[in-house]
């Protein structure tokens, strides 16, 4: 089989998966009082539950049609495949805004090859939107091509920002502080995987995010890459594919202006 046909075949499952999983987790989302209730769990609890519930659910359907491929989830980890093709999958990402009864959630998955994002689908529930893009077929938003436009700045469109854990509140100050004596201003809606699609749709200029994971990120970059936007390279190959790297992707126009705020 070609490769072009692996990627129709992959592309059509990530679709269709995406939506079956959002379907479960919005299922979840609509309960989760209720479930508090009945487990005599609290809702950090009910939202581990569904994460984990929704990633089973993804890796049996891939494991059924592409035995061989790799999988990376943020539930359960790492299983190294033999195709050279590897699904990369976060199954709610937003877990915060999903506890909070808010609608920026997301199903992200991604398919990658030799390292590189060849799949991109992010599935938003509460929107009823799907993101899709597969390499070289461009991008789209609900079956309608996205493409970047060039007149975008940091001055006249909004940036996400994103922070975890991981980064300071220091250094996420300084970015905030940068981009905002750069003219450009910023928002955070708790998931920064939705974050980078809503890059891909244009309706954020860029994002930056000093520290992700690849389930985080890697269905976005393809997203905004097919869109006809630019990104920071992730190093995928090997150990480093289970490590956290800077995030950046963005609108042509805007990516000195943010690279410049990341190297500091």
């Amino acid at each position: 089989m070609s490769h072009e046909t692996e990627h129709d075949t992959r592309f059509a499952l990530a679709k269709a998966v995406a939506q079956e999983a959002g379907a479960m987790a919005l299922d979840y989302f609509y309960r989760r009082e209720t479930l508090v209730i009945e487990t005599k769990r609290d809702l950090q609890d009910v939202v581990s539950i569904a994460d984990r519930n929704v990633e089973t659910l993804i890796r049996q359907r891939v494991a059924e049609a592409f035995a061989t491929d790799g999988f990376l989830g943020e539930e359960y980890g790492y299983q190294e495949g033999q195709s050279g093709l590897t699904w990369v999958v976060d199954p709610i990402d937003g877990t915060a805004p999903f506890v909070n009864g808010m609608p920026t959630w997301c199903v992200s998955i991604a398919v990658l090859h030799r390292g590189v994002p060849v799949i991109g689908v992010i599935h938003v529930p509460c929107d009823d939107e799907l993101y899709a893009a597969a390499a070289g077929m461009g991008a789209s938003l609900n079956g309608k091509s996205l493409s970047l436009n060039p007149s975008r700045t940091l001055q006249n469109a909004m940036t996400g920002i994103g922070c975890n854990t991981h980064v300071t509140p220091e250094r996420v100050g300084a970015i905030v502080a940068a981009l905002l004596g750069k003219g450009g201003n910023f928002i955070r809606n708790g998931s920064g995987a939705l974050m980078l699609a809503y890059v891909a749709a244009g309706r954020l200029v860029g994002y930056y995010e000093p520290h992700m994971r690849a389930w985080d990120c890697m269905a976005g970059y393809c997203l905004v890459k097919e869109a006809g936007g630019t990104h920071l390279a992730f190093p995928a190959e090997g150990e480093a594919l289970l490590q956290g790297h800077p995030v950046l992707a963005s609108n042509r126009t805007v990516y000195a202006d943010l690279l410049a705020i990341h190297t500091g």
